[in-house]
């Protein structure tokens, strides 16, 4: 792409504002934000002003099968996860595009150092959750990790340096998520620099379409691979490729099963896992009515108790089937470093909107669900913050009750 075709091209959607200091860049900048231009994909900003709460249809409790239930057919649901393992029809996916900003860190979240007297990063605790299942299995399987532009290299080579944390190197494979501009709440994208548009991953949705765009798709058919297990960075207790969650879900016959633990409250800030018009939906904590959080069981349950804590298992035939639907994009009110009258800013406020995508919404096209309930001290220790709720504190405070030396 030439000066001429990005200028035509940014017309037609307002933004010929990032072409403004381009007289001032060196040839290689030039290159770089002609570049960037090109790849830009401007149907995120449709998304700007059409917003409003979301309306919820009809809803009732999910499929679910409670730890009571789960604990009376373990063995049954255990044999049949091993016997997937063995036979290499699962596979795992670690969500960890992000950076570890909120925990002061500008490094990937799973550098972050969860130890206190040894180094323990989030990376090697997760990955030592997987061995004890491997040990259990008596099996391996592969491991596809999802990076993002700004974290790929620091990620590839802090695996490579800790030998891939004592698991088979060839096993492990990453790939980058998509980026999305980021823009003012007018809808003007931001510069990151004078020659570098601002960009940004585009939330956890996309994870299947860029595993596929990164070639994977022969991959899982050659290897008789069906189920994808996927988990996020930010819990140190994530059971990954849980043979028991695997024969649950399968034994089931649903598309996906989610692991769920039970709310503490009404008010607790977790997406809950139930039915919409008959379909699996995840209501965010925000979004779902306050006389539904609140509606109790006769025995006093919250009838809408379980929530999610993002460990997914995915039918590969159904994925192949859905991930091409569009996603709905989420605004995400972000404070955006970008360039102001020709100088960097970094706003201590929201001043724009980052576009995202969530791995939640796949679980309504997938159209069926089980919810499997675990134990919230054994499996539920997120690391959000630095102090407080679910905080690098907290989450030390499980992983010394679950015997993991800090």
């Amino acid at each position: 792409m030439d000066y001429t075709q990005a200028e035509a091209l940014l017309e037609k959607y307002n933004q010929t504002h990032l072409l403004q200091y381009f007289d001032e860049l060196s040839e290689d900048g030039r290159r770089q934000l002609l570049s960037d231009i090109e790849k830009l994909d401007f149907s995120v900003l449709e998304n700007i002003g059409c917003g409003g709460e979301r309306e919820i249809g009809r809803l009732s409790p999910a499929d679910a099968l409670s730890v009571e239930e789960i604990n009376k057919y373990r063995d049954k649901y255990e044999k049949i996860g091993i016997e997937a393992l063995r036979s290499g029809k699962v596979a795992a996916v670690l969500l960890a595009g992000g950076q570890g900003t909120r925990l002061g860190s500008s490094l990937p979240k799973g550098m972050f150092n969860i130890g206190i007297e040894r180094k323990l990063s989030i990376f090697e605790q997760q990955m030592n959750n997987i061995k004890e299942v491997v040990n259990k299995a008596g099996a391996d399987f592969h491991l596809f990790v999802m990076t993002s532009d700004i974290n790929h290299d620091d990620t590839c080579n802090f695996f490579r340096e800790n030998d891939y944390f004592g698991y088979d190197g060839k096993k492990i494979h990453f790939y980058r998520q998509k980026l999305a501009p980021t823009s003012s709440f007018d809808g003007k994208i931001y510069l990151d620099e004078k020659d570098k548009v601002s960009l940004s991953p585009n939330g956890n949705g996309g994870w299947y379409s860029s595993l596929i765009e990164a070639g994977y798709g022969d991959f899982l058919k050659e290897n008789g691979i069906e189920w994808l297990n996927i988990y996020a960075v930010d819990n140190v207790l994530q059971r990954i490729c849980d043979p028991v969650f695997i024969g649950a879900t399968i034994s089931s016959g649903c598309a996906c099963g989610s692991k769920v633990v039970k709310k503490v409250s009404p008010a607790e800030k977790v997406g809950v896992l139930c039915k919409e018009d008959g379909l699996p939906t995840i209501i965010e904590y925000y979004e779902m009515p306050e006389e539904y959080a609140c509606m109790r069981d006769e025995d006093g349950e919250l009838t809408y108790r379980y929530g999610v804590i993002l460990n997914y298992l995915f039918s590969v035939d159904k994925l192949n089937k859905i991930y091409k639907d569009k996603l709905p994009c989420h605004l995400a009110a972000k404070a955006i470093p970008h360039i102001e009258n020709g100088k960097k800013v970094t706003p201590d406020s929201p001043c724009g909107y980052k576009f995202e995508t969530l791995v939640v919404d796949i679980v309504r096209l997938m159209g069926s669900c089980l919810a499997v309930e675990v134990e919230r001290s054994r499996e539920f220790a997120p690391v959000k913050n630095k102090t407080g709720v679910d905080s690098v504190e907290s989450a030390r405070e499980l992983l010394k009750l679950n015997g993991v030396r800090l």
